[in-house]
């Protein structure tokens, strides 16, 4: 997949068949919608292109505001838009003046005139432009004045629950790591670099990695206790992972990420180290002392492995 950053150095796409949006996730829903823009491109010999925006759109508009959590780093999306097989990320860095682009402007002057859009494929929900004034009912009449093919796909729905990148966070935010990946057909995942902690794991037999994660927007799920998978340079691993504040040792409310690799003997430190989440095992707990936590550790291990075995 080619990556193209900015408008400056556009190549001239052949036939290209175009969805945009900021794509948070890649979840069931924006696969339906990608899948159609590749089958697309295929079919009239043409390119399969995602426009998306970063920074989010959102931490422009309301810089002020701190609540936003990203599904994926922009690495991760490039990661998984690879997978799917689409031919070209355009990324377009988002600033004020872009967010200012009247709808017909952007739908004329930018994917017309800048990116010569053969075929504009959009999600039921689809809104752009300033104050996302555009929607399916202004692109209809667009399309036949401007001479581009468009299609809409409609509501992508599991079980009756329309998907959203709000939902998948609002699962992750309870620690319902099961229901998000089913909705981002993938395990949510988080990377990070391993730091020094105060080894106390290793004193009661389960060493740690303590993660520092690179993006602070990225969402980390619910504080609690995980079953799951950790990839380091060397290979994937069976862990269990401790989200939270560890209520047993210490009285302040800064969350941390400790990573228990079963099988696994070698100094992580400095080093990068990927986190999928299998499953939630239970809260955070805080115990009366050492022994019983250590006691409460054993318990999570065997857990932890029987879950991960049936993942398996």
């Amino acid at each position: 997949m080619e990556v193209i950053n900015g408008i400056e150095s556009l190549p001239k796409f052949r036939k290209p068949v175009i969805t945009t949006g900021t794509f948070d996730g890649i979840h069931i829903g924006h696969r339906k919608i990608l899948n159609r823009v590749i089958q697309r491109a295929k079919s009239i010999g043409g390119e399969s292109v995602l426009v998306t925006f970063h920074p989010h759109p959102r931490l422009v508009l309301f810089p002020d505001d701190n609540d936003l959590k990203l599904l994926n780093t922009l690495e991760e999306k490039k990661e998984l838009l690879d997978e799917l097989g689409l031919d070209c990320m355009l990324i377009i860095p988002f600033d004020g003046a872009f967010s200012r682009m009247k709808a017909r402007d952007y739908v004329g002057s930018f994917l017309k005139n800048t990116l010569n859009v053969h075929t504009l494929i959009v999600g039921y929900d689809h809104h752009f432009g300033r104050n996302r004034e555009g929607d399916y009912s202004l692109l209809k009449p667009l399309s036949a004045e401007l001479e581009f093919e468009l299609e809409e796909i409609p509501a992508q729905d599991i079980d009756q629950v329309k998907v959203s990148s709000t939902k998948i966070r609002q699962s992750l935010m309870l620690g319902d790591v099961k229901t998000a990946a089913e909705f981002l057909t993938y395990p949510y995942s988080i990377r990070g670099q391993v730091e020094h902690g105060e080894g106390r794991g290793k004193g009661m037999g389960y060493p740690t990695a303590n993660l520092n994660l690179l993006e602070d927007r990225k969402l980390i799920p619910a504080n609690g206790v995980y079953a799951a998978l950790a990839e380091t340079g060397t290979g994937k691993f069976k862990a269990m992972v401790n989200i939270g504040i560890r209520p047993t040792f210490h009285q302040n409310q800064e969350r941390r990420i400790e990573v228990h690799l079963f099988d696994f003997d070698s100094n992580l430190y400095g080093k990068a180290l990927s986190i999928q989440f299998m499953d939630r095992m239970r809260d955070e707990m805080q115990f009366d002392s050492s022994e019983a936590l250590g006691n409460q550790l054993k318990k999570d291990a065997v857990q932890a492995k029987n879950i991960l075995q049936r993942h398996a």
